[in-house]
Parts: C-alpha cells; sequence; structure tokens
C-alpha cells in the first residue's frame, strides 16, 4: 500500500502545501480536519493506526514517547515521521515525496524517524551528504 499521511495538528501548514504542489496524488489529512485536533499524542497515533496513515509532527518530545510507548506494547503504530521546528521545508517536502513515490506502508510500521531524510550539501570542502536525522 502507497504511504499514507497525517498531519498532526502543529504541522506547518507551508510543508502540506508544498508536498499537494508537488504531488496532487499523496493523501495528507489534517489532525483538525477530522476532529483529532485537540487529542493526546497516543490517540492521535492510534486513530492513524487504525486508518492507515504515518503520522507527521514537530511534537519532537512528546509525540517520540507515545511512539515508542506503544512499540514498547506493541500495538501498532504505522510511523512517525519528526519534523524539528528549525528544519527547512523545502528537503521535508522532497524527504515526504520521496517516502510515498519510493515505499510502501508496511516499511513505516513501528519507526520513527526525523526529516529530511538526508540532503546534499556541499560544505567548504565539497563534501556530502549531509544526514539531517543524526
Amino acid at each position: 500500500m502507497t504511504p499514507r499521511f497525517f498531519a498532526d495538528n502543529d504541522l506547518n501548514e507551508h510543508i502540506i502545501t508544498g508536498v499537494h504542489r508537488s504531488e496532487p496524488a499523496i493523501e495528507f489529512v489534517r489532525a483538525r480536519d477530522v476532529g483529532m485536533g485537540a487529542k493526546e499524542d497516543a490517540e492521535v497515533l492510534a486513530y492513524a493506526a487504525r486508518h492507515g496513515f504515518i503520522v507527521v509532527s514537530h511534537d519532537v518530545n512528546t509525540m517520540t514517547n507515545a511512539a515508542y510507548d506503544m512499540v514498547n506494547r506493541r500495538e501498532t503504530m504505522n510511523g512517525l515521521l519528526m519534523i524539528q521546528q528549525t528544519r527547512p521545508i523545502g528537503p521535508v517536502i522532497d524527504s515526504l515525496i520521496l517516502i510515498w513515490s519510493a515505499s510502501v506502508m508496511e516499511e513505516w510500521i513501528g519507526q520513527v524517524r526525523f526529516l529530511p531524510l538526508c540532503e546534499w550539501q556541499l560544505g567548504e570542502h565539497g563534501e556530502g551528504p549531509v544526514d539531517y536525522a543524526a
């Protein structure tokens, strides 16, 4: 199954807009659009698991803890993609499109990853890539 994304309530709207501009076929549901905007992190993750979504969030501290708790309890967690607020959104958008186009939903089950996945950036000595997830 092709990955489907669920935007946590705090996700930068420009990321969703940028993804849809580049690839309109990508399914990206907002938490607030399905009545999940004010819910606890564990509830958001459970909703996403029931409906086949990977959660995308800026909530680095509590959302990751809730995801790891679900995995430790052996509950289904379809994946969590975290984005630090300070990251540029262009590489994040590219990472989401890459995930959608080059993977299947099942690969992300139980995974917590930070975006962007990896960005080629030449330093002063021509070195690269820079792995922002590290």
